[in-house]
């Protein structure tokens, strides 16, 4: 039988391939190249092939050795953690809706949390009836730097060994919040996120090299507070935006753990038990047309698990419209919006079964060469914070801030110069906005929290 089918597909090579294309190439305009043509310059600083076969995972810049290390560091075990995003507003009702969501296809929950819930224990203790933390896993996010006082008021509802994390910006409790959890090995104080450099307009490369170096900088105080780098390790959840450009998306994911494995080697360390939480983009969603967040988003949720999260958090998609999104038993279109978004990780495990395998993307030619790009980028960028004195002095001295504005303004420059944004500026049945978008509005803190579609709508 092999005999028979082996004359019908010959063997060819790159050669054969770029000799067919100079065959057939119609250009668009005299002199031009067709094979430069067809490379894609990213906005990342580097160049992409337009084919590359097994020869490039040898011949290339991606040597045997560096394929190895970069597959070595890649999760191991397969599937991720549904884990969908709640708003808390009134704590009785809300854990009503929690609890049916945990019959329904989650696995975690993220919950955000107001200062009054998070340090009120009847209240903490109303929302978390009846939902225990040694079986689903729950990342809180507060509203300020009282981690110390949420840990204690949680410590007395759930006395036993918790499942979960903070999902907020590492401060001055984080410390004592880590020392309070040690007998909770699976609950994980240290968090350190890409959203702020994502969502205000960030590359990838960009997203990358600041998130490791906010790391590394929260990593620093800690060891100098008393705490060790293999207490830090277990300990750390990175949470990730992850964006429309999918296969750039994978290997971002990929990219990071091997960017986390060179930074913990510096400090004389191998562990690599990180957590890697993702959400969908919030910067690319449309308001204009919000159903079209829909296809955003489940190409996104494809990307983070390709790409290994431990956890994925996707937003309904109507929340960029505000309204905080509820329960199943709400017939409005909120209700609705929140259990397809729940959905979207029920079909990857159940119709796709991605949840089968772990590191899908591993020895696919394009996405190691992209993910080998992508690291040297992001840690020669890094290495670029640290010799100005760390990330703390990057941003004071303004480096952080204005690197990202010009990736964020080639972004919108990139659309007004014909590139697709679908609903917005293609593929939309409403009449434009005249709005005129103001970032400085939407500012949060150094860096401003973002739409691409905003200055179109």
């Amino acid at each position: 039988m092999a005999s028979f089918f082996l004359p019908l597909f010959p063997e060819t090579d790159k050669s054969a391939w770029l000799m067919q294309v100079q065959k057939e190439y119609k250009p668009a305009q005299a002199g031009e190249d067709e094979y430069e043509s067809l490379r894609w310059h990213t906005e990342e600083g580097f160049t992409l092939e337009p084919y590359y076969t097994a020869n490039d995972l040898t011949e290339g810049p991606v040597t045997t050795r560096s394929l190895e290390t970069i597959q070595a560091v890649q999760k191991h075990s397969p599937g991720w953690l549904n884990a969908p995003e709640w708003i808390v507003s009134d704590e009785k009702s809300d854990n009503s809706s929690l609890r049916d969501v945990l019959t329904r296809g989650a696995d975690a929950l993220v919950l955000s949390l107001s200062t009054q819930t998070g340090r009120h224990g009847e209240k903490l203790s109303r929302l978390l009836n009846n939902i225990k933390l040694s079986e689903n896993p729950v990342f809180f996010r507060l509203s300020d730097d009282t981690a110390t006082d949420f840990i204690q008021t949680l410590k007395t509802i759930a006395p036993y060994k918790l499942k979960g994390g903070l999902l907020m910006v590492a401060g001055k409790s984080t410390a004592e919040a880590t020392r309070l959890t040690v007998d909770s090995p699976q609950f994980r104080t240290i968090c350190v996120s890409s959203h702020v450099f994502h969502n205000a307009g960030a590359t990838a490369t960009q997203e990358l090299a600041f998130t490791l170096a906010s790391l590394a900088d929260t990593y620093d105080q800690l060891t100098d507070s008393g705490l060790t780098i293999e207490q830090l390790v277990p300990k750390t959840i990175l949470s990730v935006s992850v964006g429309t450009s999918y296969f750039m998306e994978i290997a971002k994911l990929r990219a990071l753990r091997v960017l986390l494995s060179r930074l913990v080697a510096a400090y004389q360390s191998s562990s690599l038990a990180f957590f890697i939480h993702c959400q969908t983009s919030t910067f690319y969603d449309a308001k204009a047309t919000p159903n079209t967040n829909l296809l955003r988003a489940t190409t996104e949720a494809m990307a983070a698990v390709i790409g290994g999260c431990d956890a994925l958090t996707v937003h309904p998609y109507d929340s960029v419209l505000g309204t905080p999104a509820t329960g199943d038993n709400d017939m409005s279109d909120k209700g609705f919006s929140a259990r397809i978004a729940r959905n979207v990780s029920v079909l990857l495990k159940e119709e796709s079964y991605l949840d089968k395998v772990a590191d899908p993307s591993a020895g696919s030619y394009y996405i190691e060469n992209l993910t080998y790009s992508l690291v040297e980028a992001a840690w020669t960028l890094f290495l670029t914070v640290e010799n100005q004195g760390g990330f703390a002095k990057a941003v004071a001295s303004r480096f952080v801030q204005t690197e990202i504005e010009r990736a964020y303004q080639a972004k919108v420059d990139a659309v007004r110069n014909g590139k697709v944004l679908v609903g917005v500026t293609k593929f939309r049945f409403d009449e434009p906005s005249t709005q005129t978008y103001n970032p400085l509005t939407d500012q949060t803190g150094l860096l401003p929290d973002r739409r691409l579609a905003a200055v179109f709508e």
